[in-house]
């Protein structure tokens, strides 16, 4: 485009992920005329399918595969996404965890194979899982799910509502433990200890932080199970445009943003690297992390110097970067285990490397170190469940590895040892899938860097950006101040993962985003839910 100012905006939206998308879908829906931009050429942030250029036909998603329940998210019911083409699979096997011995560990959709699977390690462990499991299916209903798909409440007022029930009472009690805590003391064989803590740490929580004991009994109590989209996960993306553009939403690709534009104390369009002006009558929102957005888009005298502060102490998840391997093949990876139990064969998702809760604590420890932790992998052979996403008869398959983002205390050292990780990746599976070096065809390996290079929004690799710690959750969550979705300046929101309740693709910060600029308006929306303080009230 050329340089000078474009039509005005009721809102602009800066960076096209996910959360971005449905937020615009919202406001288009509700009359708005709302413009998105995105520094990509494409939209949808992770949500990224590539085909391999070596190998035609051979379908990646390079970022984002496992997509939690999505199917039950109020968005994806409101904005018609299965009609648009992203329809959801969920495996009944949905996860398995092989030990190297050949013992499995099997979470199930049907809750009864589930606890049959951990009565086989453990009896007293089957009966701890029932136990937690229906003490927490009223607290997942009435309290963790409201709460995730509403803007937060002020942590004071949240807790007085809480000890009003029983179901709030024994929710405060387990979340003063640490992860770690609830696992030892409830739990007893070490296999089921390391699945449990494992799933803990696919949320990015650190097991050892106080404040968190309640994911693993809500983890148990989950109704919603690994998903994946058929077609890849670009589907989703791209039926999230067509929402975008069925309500009169526009997007400016390949356009990056440069700074926020202010008047007064209010923001009210962006300018961008070309010259280029995008101006807003009413919002502008971004998507983007913290840093990106009060550090580099705002100009210094726009920012309180609390504010500041906060925002360069906004921390992200030490153990959340992820190496991948992603293979080529001609029939999927054979794990021994099969042989005596036929039905393996079907496993969704895989873990592997797993045997101790121990070895799960040398990976946490080796991200603190900055050195390359034990394989401790995870992942799936997707063409198992969606065939189309290879040609006929071939696989693809991945596993995914925790590393940290510094490794031996610097990010560009993943350029000269990413393919080396790689090889000891595929030695690794090797062992468990011997069939797998006889189907190779080819790989390919992505390092935290990468990801950060691809998505500079998610900073230092971390793909759930921003920790839970350092008192970045819910009320507080980016930092302080900025955990409503608004902003210090008038106009300015924020709709990225940096938001309550935070990353993965979950679609609730934009979904709740849309709530708070729409009240803001004064505009009433027939989709909203009532206030979250009125449905704890009435517990």
């Amino acid at each position: 485009m050329n340089s000078g100012t474009s039509p005005s905006y009721d809102g602009i939206i800066v960076g096209a992920g996910h959360n971005s998308l449905i937020l615009q879908a919202y406001l288009g829906r509700a009359g708005l005329r709302v413009l998105c931009i995105e520094r990509r050429s494409v939209p949808g942030g992770g949500l990224e399918t590539i085909e391999d250029a070596r190998n035609p036909g051979f379908l990646h998603n390079t970022h984002s595969f496992y997509h939690r329940a999505l199917n039950t998210m109020p968005w994806y019911r409101d904005l018609d996404l299965e009609r648009r083409g992203a329809v959801y699979l969920e495996p009944a096997l949905n996860v398995v965890l092989l030990s190297e011995a050949g013992e499995a560990l099997e979470w199930w959709t049907d809750f009864e194979r589930t606890a049959d699977s951990f009565a086989r390690f453990s009896s007293q462990d089957a009966a701890t899982l029932r136990r937690w499991r229906e003490a927490f299916l009223p607290i997942v209903e009435r309290i963790i799910v409201p709460e995730a798909q509403a803007p937060p409440l002020e942590p004071a007022r949240r807790r007085a509502l809480l000890e009003k029930s029983r179901e709030g009472r024994l929710l405060l009690e387990v979340s003063r433990l640490s992860p770690l805590e609830f696992v030892r003391r409830e739990f007893r064989h070490p296999v089921i200890q390391a699945g449990l803590l494992f799933f803990n740490g696919l949320r990015e929580v650190d097991l050892r932080c106080p404040g968190f004991g309640h994911h693993i009994a809500a983890l148990l109590a989950s109704s919603g199970k690994a998903q994946m989209c058929r077609g890849g996960s670009v589907v989703l993306a791209r039926a999230l445009v067509s929402a975008v553009r069925e309500s009169g939403g526009e997007l400016c690709l390949d356009t990056e943003p440069e700074r926020f534009i202010r008047e007064g104390n209010r923001v009210v369009g962006v300018e961008t690297t070309s010259g280029e002006r995008f101006m807003a009558r009413r919002f502008v929102v971004s998507g983007l992390n913290p840093h990106q957005t009060f550090l580099d888009l705002l100009d210094e005298d726009a920012l309180p110097g609390a504010w500041r502060e906060r925002a360069k102490a906004f921390r992200y998840n030490l153990i959340a970067p992820l190496f991948a391997l992603n293979l080529n093949l001609n029939e999927p990876p054979r794990y021994p285990a099969t042989e005596i139990r036929p039905h393996l064969e079907k496993a969704f998702m895989v873990i592997l490397g797993l045997d101790h809760v121990e070895r799960y604590l040398e990976m946490v420890a080796c991200h603190h170190a900055g050195r390359k932790p034990p394989n401790i992998m995870w992942g799936s052979c997707p063409t198992l469940f969606d065939p189309s996403q290879a040609p006929a008869g071939k696989h693809t398959a991945f596993m995914w590895e925790k590393t940290p983002y510094r490794l031996n205390g610097d990010p560009t050292r993943w350029d000269s040892e990413r393919d080396r990780l790689g090889q000891e990746m595929l030695e690794a599976w090797c062992r468990f899938a011997p069939n797998v070096k006889d189907n190779l065809i080819s790989w390919f390996a992505r390092s935290p860097l990468d990801v950060e290079r691809t998505f500079p929004n998610m900073r230092e690799g971390d793909l759930l950006v921003g920790a839970f710690t350092n008192g970045q959750i819910g009320f507080n969550r980016p930092f302080q101040g900025a955990g409503g979705y608004r902003t210090h300046l008038r106009g300015l929101y924020l709709c990225g993962s940096c938001c309550h309740p935070g990353g993965n693709i979950t679609g609730l910060p934009g979904y709740n985003c849309a709530q708070v600029i729409l009240r803001d308006l004064g505009i009433h929306a027939d989709w909203m839910p009532g206030p979250v303080e009125r449905r704890l009230d009435r517990l």
